[in-house]
């Protein structure tokens, strides 16, 4: 089977891949053949889980900080239908 190398792949990201292999149980190579199925399956979809760190990472980034913030924003969500 032929080998693949990826170069100067930026030290927070191999991190990452690191914390995603171990957190699935697998060795890093394991994880990245894992990652190249899901990007390359026919279906196009992805089956990625996305674990509770990810997730907030992303609530985060949204910054709500009131409640009359998420009320508008899901009226604007209605608005856009």
């Amino acid at each position: 089977m032929p080998d693949l190398s990826i170069k100067n792949v930026p030290s927070k990201e191999l991190e990452r891949l690191r914390g995603r292999a171990k957190r699935n149980h697998r060795s890093l190579q394991g994880e990245l053949r894992v990652i190249l199925a899901q990007a390359l399956s026919s279906d196009g979809q992805r089956h990625v889980k996305t674990t509770f760190e990810e997730a907030l990472t992303e609530l985060r980034k949204v910054a709500l900080k009131t409640p009359a913030e998420s009320t508008r924003m899901v009226r604007e969500d209605r608005d856009e239908r």
